[in-house]
C-alpha cells in the first residue's frame, strides 16, 4: 500500500499579516516542523502544495527532501490545493492531507492515523475537533473522485462530515491547533 502525505501550504496567510509558513518555530519554521514530523512518519512520500509566496517558502524549506506541487489557483481557497494535489497523487492508494500551520501534530499522531487506516482501508480516517471532523485526514483512493469536486475555502470539511458511514475518527487532541493569527503564534512560541 502506497500512502502519500499532502501538506497544504499555498495560502496567503491574510489573518497573520505575514508569511506564516516561514515564521520561526523550534529550530526551523512552522512549515519546517510539519515537514519534519511528516517525513519521520510511515508514509511513503511527502508533498507540499505551494501557491502564494511559493519562491520564498521553497527557499525556506529547500533542505527537506519533499516534492512540490504548485497550485496556480491558490486564491480559490483550500479546496483548490486539495484538487491540485489529488490530481498529482492519483497513483497512490491513499493520501493523508494535513495543514502547513499545525506544527504541534507530531509523528506519533500521523503514525497512529496510518495504523488506523491500515486496519480500515475502505474508510476515511479523520481528526475529531470539538464539533466536527477535519484534517489531518487520510482518504483512500475510492474518495479521490469526490475530492476532485470540492470547492471553496472549507476544504474537505463537508465530505468529512457527511460520509459518516465511511469515516473513522481519531479522538480529539490538543495538538490540533491552527496557527492563523499573531495571537495564535504567540501562544505557540510561548508554551
Amino acid at each position: 500500500m502506497k500512502l502519500a502525505i499532502l501538506i497544504l501550504a499555498a495560502g496567503t496567510s491574510s489573518r497573520m499579516g505575514k508569511i506564516k509558513q516561514v515564521l520561526p518555530y523550534k529550530e526551523t519554521s512552522i512549515l519546517g516542523k510539519v515537514i519534519e514530523n511528516t517525513l519521520a512518519s510511515e508514509a511513503n512520500d511527502v508533498y507540499v502544495v505551494l501557491g502564494a509566496n511559493a519562491s520564498i517558502i521553497k527557499e525556506e524549506i529547500k533542505k527537506y527532501s519533499v516534492k512540490y506541487i504548485i497550485n496556480k489557483n491558490y486564491n480559490l481557497g483550500l479546496s483548490a490545493s486539495i484538487v491540485c494535489g489529488i490530481k498529482e497523487l492519483s497513483n497512490y492508494d491513499a493520501v493523508l492531507i494535513c495543514l502547513a500551520d499545525q506544527p504541534k501534530i507530531d509523528t506519533v499522531y500521523f503514525n497512529r492515523m496510518i495504523s488506523l487506516f491500515k486496519k480500515n482501508k475502505e474508510k476515511i480516517i479523520t481528526s475529531r475537533y470539538t464539533n466536527f471532523n477535519g484534517v489531518p485526514a487520510i482518504f483512500p483512493k475510492y474518495f479521490y473522485t469526490e475530492l476532485l469536486k470540492i470547492e471553496g475555502d472549507k476544504g474537505a470539511r463537508k465530505l468529512l462530515n457527511s460520509k459518516l458511514n465511511f469515516i473513522k475518527s481519531m479522538n480529539f487532541s490538543e495538538k490540533l491547533m491552527d496557527i492563523d493569527t499573531p495571537e495564535d503564534y504567540q501562544k505557540l512560541i510561548t508554551k
